[in-house]
């Protein structure tokens, strides 16, 4: 079965953190991977679903480890939510709970800023949350005002945790339960993986159907869900967030699972 539909992969979507890189240090066999697509024609995105970098952040770290790619070839889940709301409410106010350069994405495709406005509620028309390593009382305070109010509330993407050297931080996840336990209300969309919004963002610009991809990552909950919500493979990478004994009973079972992208090089290459 796996043979079969990584065969027919035309392109592939990779995770960063935990996928492709944990910190400052490349996963094994990451540069074979990307040596053997290159060899072999494949076109592949980067499909992240850390919101707290954008695209040139994450070009400037690539480089830094021996993978320099155009800022066109990385598509962040606060890219996605920007490009979202602005199909469908281009200079929104929004309040956005992030990082400067989240806050930069949204300016930059037009959106009036309210963060800390005073009351928020009466001028913001979308609140936006982020995984905010900027994170300060104020602003998760300011966030469940708003949620409490009503006004439109997304989430860039749904991870409880971002893989690090040293363990794992808490990410966005985290956040929105905070908010649920003080406001009993959850993100109305959550746009990053496993939404097929963000799949179909990927595919625009890869020039290739959804079908034909294969996402490759190291968790369970968005990376392999991703696959089941857009209809495509969806390798599991062993090197971040995902033990081994977790496979098993995972809602959605990834089409292959390999200790990680050097694993799967050598796979692709038998």
């Amino acid at each position: 079965m796996a043979e079969r539909s990584l065969r027919a992969v035309r392109g592939f979507l990779l995770d960063l953190d935990g996928t492709v890189y944990m910190g400052e240090h490349l996963i094994d066999g990451a540069l074979a991977f990307f040596a053997l697509l290159a060899d072999r024609g494949l076109p592949y995105l980067f499909l992240t679903n850390n919101s707290s970098k954008d695209a040139a952040q994450y070009v400037a770290k690539l480089a830094r480890l021996g993978l320099p790619v155009p800022a066109s070839q990385i598509l962040t889940s606060g890219d996605a939510t920007a490009s979202y709301l602005a199909e469908r409410q281009r200079g929104a106010r929004v309040c956005v709970v992030g990082t400067p350069a989240l806050e930069a994405e949204f300016q930059s495709r037009g959106f009036v800023l309210t963060s800390g406005a005073t009351p928020a509620s009466s001028v913001s028309d979308y609140v936006v949350l982020g995984f905010d390593t900027t994170l300060t009382y104020a602003k998760l305070w300011q966030l469940c005002d708003l949620v409490r109010a009503g006004v439109p509330y997304l989430a860039t993407h749904p991870d409880f945790n971002c893989p690090t050297e040293t363990g794992f931080m808490p990410d966005i996840g985290a956040m929105i339960e905070f908010v649920a336990a003080s406001t009993g209300r959850r993100p109305d969309l959550v746009i990053g993986k496993p939404n097929r919004l963000i799949a179909e963002q990927a595919a625009l610009r890869l020039g290739l159907p959804i079908e034909s991809l294969c996402m490759v990552g190291d968790r369970l909950y968005t990376d392999i869900a991703l696959g089941a919500s857009a209809n495509m493979a969806a390798v599991l990478v062993l090197s971040g967030e995902t033990q081994p004994g977790e496979v098993a009973g995972a809602p959605h079972a990834p089409t292959a699972v390999f200790e990680n992208l050097g694993a799967l090089a050598e796979y692709l290459k038998a």
